[in-house]
């Protein structure tokens, strides 16, 4: 793996745990399927008008038709829309470390639904990770987390690790803005009539901080993460870029701590070590061989 791609990971990786924490700012502000259809509408803007000034085109192959669809669906309008929703009352940190279960479902989803060969390491790395999060859990179940939330939560990374198995295969190709603008469009036009429904009429106002929160929700977990998945794919595979996903328990755990001053004990410090610790045996377990030539290459 080159700098580049290496750089792009920790990136991405940074972004995605503290997407978590802009997240529980703006749910406690506005009803959250609201806020999720306002961000959806401005990054669908945004992106489709920039990847418009930069040639990109709205004919799309089927594959990348199908990308959009499902991403919108799944990782924007159920993904997110159940852990906004969850977020009303689970702690951005543990909303992290639950969403970064998603690569562990997705090897245990490979193995026991598509038939594929499940290495000993990977094996061992989905036992640890779970332990790791039934340390975490356990300790806050006891400690008054909201059952309901916790369960949104769970139910959010199985539809986000729908999508991933659905899509693992697509890259980013010419049109990446086009297709990041498409799919954020889905989940704005899914969530529209959910949000009618169940949040006519609730109460909520415009602030300094809910402002904030957004514009860093739309810009940078929004878009610019959104960019960098679909190119770091198409630079070294699904499988070597889902491997930094390893990084999001720790990073989800201390961004929540530096930002809102949510607290942690022992448990979520060892937790998340093992979760991580889980996160890359399974990772790395998958990653195939390094081809010496195409590494020659660069």
């Amino acid at each position: 793996m080159d700098l580049k791609s290496a750089l792009m990971g920790l990136g991405f990786a940074a972004i995605w745990a503290s997407a978590f924490t802009s997240t529980r700012i703006a749910v406690v502000e506005m009803p959250p399927l609201l806020a999720l259809v306002i961000r959806f509408g401005i990054s669908a803007a945004i992106a489709m008008g920039l990847a418009w000034a930069m040639g990109q085109s709205l004919r799309l192959s089927r594959a990348e038709w199908r990308t959009v669809i499902v991403f919108g669906l799944c990782q924007n309008a159920l993904y997110l829309g159940l852990n906004w929703t969850a977020m009303q009352w689970v702690e951005a940190s543990a909303a992290s470390i639950i969403a970064s279960m998603m690569p562990l479902m997705v090897a245990f989803a490979g193995w026991a639904v598509l038939g594929e060969k499940l290495r000993r390491q990977a094996a061992l790395g989905l036992v640890v990770g779970v332990i790791g999060v039934v340390i975490i859990m356990s300790v806050r179940l006891s400690q008054g987390m909201h059952l309901g939330g916790l369960l949104m939560c769970l139910a959010a990374v199985v539809a986000l690790a729908v999508a991933t198995m659905a899509v693992r295969n697509a890259g980013g190709g010419a049109n990446v803005l086009m297709i990041v603008g498409l799919q954020m469009a889905v989940g704005a036009a899914a969530l529209a009539l959910p949000s009618a429904a169940l949040e006519w009429g609730r109460p909520w106002e415009w602030s300094g901080r809910l402002i904030g929160a957004l514009a860093y929700s739309v810009l940078v977990p929004g878009i610019f993460a959104t960019f960098i998945w679909f190119r770091l794919v198409t630079r070294i595979g699904a499988v070597r870029a889902a491997a930094f996903h390893f990084l999001s328990p720790p990073l989800g755990v201390a961004i929540a701590a530096l930002w809102l001053g949510e607290s942690f004990g022992w448990s979520d410090v060892i937790g998340s070590a093992v979760v991580a610790a889980g996160i890359l045996m399974v990772q790395l377990a998958r990653v195939p061989p390094a081809d010496p030539i195409a590494r020659a290459g660069g």
